[in-house]
């Protein structure tokens, strides 16, 4: 056996029959660990690498495990029917897939060698030398633009954006395909002008690209009490269709391909 398959990585769910992250049917890795702390987050479970306790529906729970590649390709190939008649395949997600490296590079190699179409969701928020390593296992990146504005970024995430803007230049030019991911979410982006912005960078690395508008939820909101935290955004209202309507019409006019949702 490869030793590659032997290799370890922290993961908390495996959510299989997902159509929404990566094209046709798919099955979600989500490993554990993450530099932002998005106020809005919806897997609240995901950002610290430790293992956990969380406590949902009056139940508790231990948050993450230590698996190999091979244990999770096992999984992840019982629904390959499903991945050959939709070209579906895996996504990694989390959390942020590139604080474990070896890992993710490791799981999308072995995914390859079975024939399945791979994808991850992900920041960049990584040197793009580790980035570089996935991509000749990656079919589909699905990375967050959150904002332009660092200071903006870094008071909603707790990092700035600089080092992720420029990876999406890079990302730009190297990966197979990329799709830009925007989280809306009020208070923090979803202005007319925030998301102009947005479109603009875009449309300049990458003319023509492709935009998600992810728009905001409560999902996961009750995670927080579960882990002994505070979720920040309770005042927040999802918004309206109207609006995000507005704000794919925006996108468009920079000459992009948009649509709301993943």
């Amino acid at each position: 056996m490869q030793d590659y398959l032997n290799t370890i990585g922290r993961i908390f769910d495996i959510q299989k029959f997902s159509v929404h992250d990566g094209p046709g049917i798919r099955t979600i890795v989500f490993l554990k660990g993450c530099v932002l702390r998005c106020k809005w987050c919806c897997n609240p479970e995901s950002q610290n690498y430790e293992i956990e306790q969380m406590t949902t529906a009056g139940k508790t729970k231990t948050v993450g495990r230590d698996v190999t590649v091979k244990e999770v390709m096992e999984e992840v190939l019982k629904d390959r029917v499903y991945f050959r008649r939709t070209g579906g395949g895996i996504t990694l997600s989390g959390g942020e897939s590139l604080c474990q490296p070896d890992f993710a590079v490791a799981l999308l190699r072995a995914a390859k060698e079975n024939g399945l179409s791979t994808a991850i969701e992900s920041t960049a928020a990584a040197p793009i030398e580790t980035i570089r390593k996935l991509l000749p296992y990656l079919d589909h990146y699905l990375m967050d633009i959150k904002h332009t504005n660092p200071e903006k970024h870094k008071e909603f995430t707790g990092r700035d954006n600089r080092l992720m803007l420029e990876n999406a230049r890079h990302l730009a030019k190297e990966a197979r395909h990329l799709v830009i991911r925007v989280p809306v979410i009020p208070t923090f982006n979803d202005t007319v002008e925030e998301i102009s912005a947005i479109a603009a960078y875009v449309s300049e690395i990458m003319p023509g690209g492709e935009i998600h508008l992810l728009p905001y939820h409560r999902l996961g909101s009750d995670k927080y009490k579960g882990l002994g935290r505070e979720y920040k955004m309770e005042h927040i209202s999802p918004p309206t269709d109207e609006h995000m309507e507005k704000l794919l019409e925006t996108v468009k006019k920079f000459g992009l391909q948009g649509q709301i949702g993943g």
